[in-house]
């Protein structure tokens, strides 16, 4: 299938795009898959491959049905600093590798724009104070100081690449407001080349975008770390399930509800693995930040994105947030020429679910699933029933004593009431009606509980800029809700500890918290806190000031004003016109330009930090944020090929369904762990040691927290659960990681064995990376998670797979057995491998009997053996690079 162009005209410019009409049946396709379709002909060089390609996104999406596998190059990448800090350690390594290739490290940059935003790492240690973000971001310097000089090393030696410091917002808001640009461009030879604008990120929320019109998902680090060095995301043709929306949001309801509504509609239906794509009149009836919000929420009932079309919202939106009129023209334009504008036109989707906006009331969700939604009228019973779920007695009292005045407290009690940034600071209105409500209560007279600590993390500077010039931050503040920082903060657990005094009763009564974000899974926001549950900001404030979920706003007054007057929160809830009048005075293109004055400066501490200059960064060795990876070691020009594996040993013998979860390491470090013997050998203080994702940047931290999950049931370890194995050296039980130094010390050779859909779960680079280190050389399973499997061979881990109707049990097969793999020959590094291929396995047992079997090789595309034949993905780049 040859590619086809078309000049597109804007103004004085000329753009060549290229051309989608020409190819049947695009004119059905819904807006996504025409951009699948856009990407696979501007970017598959082999032709075959490209009309391969072409033809599995057509027919699946005329047809309604999940398609095959393709090849996907998005446009851009964002990063968060957690995931992010890996990514930019292995382009550190590999510079250092080129330069030993005899190379310039200098040419190792990120093939297409690469974006970075600190915003995982503050913690709302201080609240309810004026000086709050300073304590914070204080706190957050000592703590990652050594992160964020490597990280500020990269800001300046990389090419292609923006981060933006810490203190400036989170990266799904910074995104919309500054990255996104609609439409990409670049020179070529035939001219300036006009193409969409997609990003594929390391945090699951990168859907956040899809509501501007920019395709946009989530993926694990190695995914998006291959998509920087300028190679393609491999994903199956998706169904697309199409949302059609009518009527408008009524009066007082905001995108928060409606996100709570979709998120319960579609977790319902079942659409993991799908695309959603709304259209219809409802719409047109929706903010550009509204549409985003929604789609933000997009993890939490399972798709991979909710796309919305271009239209005049969008355009409105772009031009607010500081696109040119040339750049917002062109992206008009494009999208009418490529079919992507929002004109009515039929589409065929999968299915059709209808949505009446006007049908949407307030919401919340919870205890523990955002789409576990019901109205905030039902609030006070749905509480109610949880409790007598739980069996839970509701005339418990606790005695608690807050500067010196005694409360009672039972269930229910609010310890945490969080403003979070992720799902709905991005958008204005609801930021407004959550000031407004302040404002209206500190006028009759009504303050927060004192119990419950109070958390606000505006997503830009913008959003805190709009606030304090409505004349809203300070009534805010005054109910407690003074800015803690710039951060993700409560939404990934960042809430810091509760007030000491709630503390102390946790263990006696099931305390709750109220959040604006998008996850409330046990545990999540607090140890300390049982329940959680999302609403809208606004809400958040209401909460704060009742100070309990055992409470029905329509019947209790949340006080009483200066003249003894019950306030009812209807008495104080801001109308969809003061929201208006408050947006069309201060939410200008003024304002956003102030908000990102000196996005990619930082603050003082990010402008006094010391960081190396240079091509190749200069490791502390003192490090334990930040070390070299050993990815390169012993790598020469010359491609070896896979090396054979031989009198390998079972490092675990694992069920059906271990997911990411338990392989990646993840949450605080044990303080019997091997990654806490680590620290504490290298001088780190334990209430130092923070958490694994903080120190992704050291690979002998995260080696050590590999299969550590508490909950791993490795059927060598005799019973017990969590990352523990038998040393075959030894014959003793130890931890994984123990057990895999004394392998590797005897040169021995590691294998893991597994049931059913090992890898489910979220893509986490760590559950390939830690094997990897801990010397794992295949996986053998019945079954693998189709993105693992990928990041398995990106790392070189060799995918093998049991035949249907085999596994380890049927086999006879219990771990104790040496392992001998046939020889996989994956030629020189050139994309001409056979699919599929089997190799012929032998494991022999202790009393000298031998298990033969075959199995099959995961290997599944050409691209995927150059990548083994070279030892991974990275080894792979480095060699085309240098």
């Amino acid at each position: 299938m040859s590619v086809q162009t078309q000049t597109l005209h804007v103004g004085d410019n000329d753009f060549e795009v290229c051309d989608t009409s020409h190819v049947e049946g695009a004119e059905a396709l819904p807006h996504s898959l025409r951009i699948l379709l856009e990407n696979v002909l501007r970017n598959v060089d082999d032709a075959d491959a490209r009309e391969l390609y072409a033809k599995r996104i057509v027919d699946a999406g005329t047809q309604g049905v999940q398609g095959g596998e393709i090849e996907y190059m998005p446009a851009r990448v964002l990063l968060q600093d957690f995931t992010g800090v890996p990514v930019f350690v292995d382009l550190a390594v590999m510079r250092e590798a080129a330069r030993d290739l005899g190379a310039d490290p200098a040419r190792i940059n990120p093939q297409i724009p690469l974006d970075l935003v600190i915003d995982h790492s503050v913690i709302a240690d201080a609240a309810c104070c004026a000086d709050a973000l300073e304590k914070n971001m204080d706190m957050e310097f000592k703590r990652n100081g050594e992160r964020y000089r490597f990280l500020k090393w990269a800001q300046s030696s990389f090419q292609n690449v923006r981060i933006v410091p810490p203190g400036s917002g989170i990266c799904h808001q910074i995104n919309v407001e500054r990255f996104a640009r609609g439409v990409m461009t670049k020179a070529t030879d035939a001219g300036e080349l006009a193409y969409f604008d997609t990003v594929v990120g390391t945090d699951s929320h990168t859907t956040t975008a899809n509501g501007i019109g920019v395709l946009s998902w989530g993926v694990g680090g190695i995914e998006a770390e291959a998509a920087a060095l300028g190679q393609p995301i491999t994903t199956l043709v998706p169904q697309v399930v199409g949302v059609h929306l009518t009527g408008e949001l009524r009066d007082g309801v905001s995108a928060m509800d409606a996100a709570l509504t979709f998120a319960q509609m579609l977790r319902a239906k079942g659409v993991v693995g799908k695309f959603v794509e709304c259209f219809g009149d409802g719409v047109a009836t929706l903010s550009a930040t509204q549409r985003a919000c929604i789609a933000n929420m997009t993890p939490e009932y399972g798709c991979t994105c909710t796309l919305f079309p271009v239209d005049d919202r969008t355009l409105e939106y772009l031009l607010l947030t500081g696109r040119d009129k040339e750049q917002v023209a062109l992206v008009e334009a494009y999208a009418k020429a490529q079919g992507m504008w929002n004109d009515g036109a039929s589409r065929v989707y999968s299915e059709v679910l209808e949505l009446n906006l006007s049908d949407v009331e307030c919401s919340l969700a919870g205890p523990s699933r955002p789409h576990d939604r019901f109205a905030r009228s039902d609030a006070r019973s749905r509480f109610n029933a949880i409790c007598a779920d739980r069996n839970l007695d509701m005339d418990k009292r606790v005695a608690v004593n807050f500067m010196g005045t005694e409360y009672e407290l039972t269930h229910g009690a609010i310890a945490i009431a969080a403003v979070t940034s992720c799902t709905t600071a991005t958008d204005p209105a609801m930021m407004l009606a959550c000031g407004l409500v302040a404002k209206h209560a500190r006028e009759r007279g009504l303050l927060a509980k004192p119990w419950v600590k109070r958390v606000m993390a505006p997503g830009s500077h913008a959003t805190q800029l709009m606030l304090e010039r409505a004349g809203l931050a300070q009534p805010l503040a005054e109910l407690g809700f003074a800015t803690c920082g710039f951060g993700c903060m409560s939404c990934i657990g960042n809430s810091g500890p509760v007030w000491p005094e709630i503390h102390e009763i946790a263990g006696d009564i099931e305390l709750t918290s109220v959040l604006s974000g998008n996850r409330n899974f046990d545990g999540r926001i607090s140890p300390d806190v049982s329940q959680n549950f999302l609403c809208a900001p606004a809400s958040v404030v209401a909460y704060a000031m009742a100070g309990t979920m055992n409470f029905d706003f329509e019947t209790q007054p949340l006080g009483t004003d200066g003249d003894g007057n019950d306030v009812f929160l209807r008495d104080i809830w801001p109308s969809d016109a003061e929201i208006a009048a408050l947006m069309d005075e201060f939410v200008t293109a003024e304002l956003f330009d102030a908000g990102a004055e000196g996005l990619y400066g930082g603050t003082q501490a990010w402008q006094e930090l010391e960081a190396p200059e240079g091509d190749i960064f200069a490791w502390d060795e003192g490090s334990t944020y930040v070390r070299r990876a050993p990815y390169f070691d012993g790598m020469g020009k010359a491609v070896e090929g896979f090396a054979p594996i031989s009198g390998a040993r079972v490092l675990a013998n694992l069920g059906d369904f271990i997911t990411t979860d338990h392989i990646s390491p993840a949450g605080s470090i044990a303080s019997d762990s091997p990654a806490a013997k680590y620290l504490a050998e290298r001088g780190v203080d334990p209430v130092m040691f923070n958490t694994y994702g903080s120190r992704r940047g050291n690979h002998e931290v995260m080696a050590r927290g590999g299969f550590a999950n508490i909950k791993l049931k490795n059927l060598l370890a005799e019973g017990k659960s969590g990352g523990w194995t038998r040393d075959f050296e030894t014959g003793e039980i130890t931890s994984i990681f123990d057990a895999s130094q004394s392998y590797a010390a005897a040169g021995v050779p590691l294998v893991v064995l597994a049931g059913k859909m090992y890898g489910s779960g979220s893509s986490r680079d760590w559950a390939a990376k830690a094997p990897l280190l801990l010397g794992v050389r295949a996986v053998i399973a019945e079954s693998f998670e189709r993105i693992h499997r990928s990041n398995l061979v990106g790392m070189g881990i060799l995918p093998l797979q049991f035949h249907e109707g085999e596994n380890a049990e049927t086999l006879g097969l219990d771990g104790t057995e040496t392992f001998v793999i046939e020889p996989v020959d994956f030629g020189t590094g050139e994309p001409s491998m056979p699919n599929p291929r089997e190799v012929n396995v032998s494991a022999s047992k202790q009393d000298g009997e031998t298990v033969k079997f075959h199995a099959i090789v995961r290997v599944d595309t050409p691209t995927e053996g150059a990548y083994m034949a070279h030892g991974g993905i990275l080894q792979y780049v480095l060699r085309q690079l240098a």
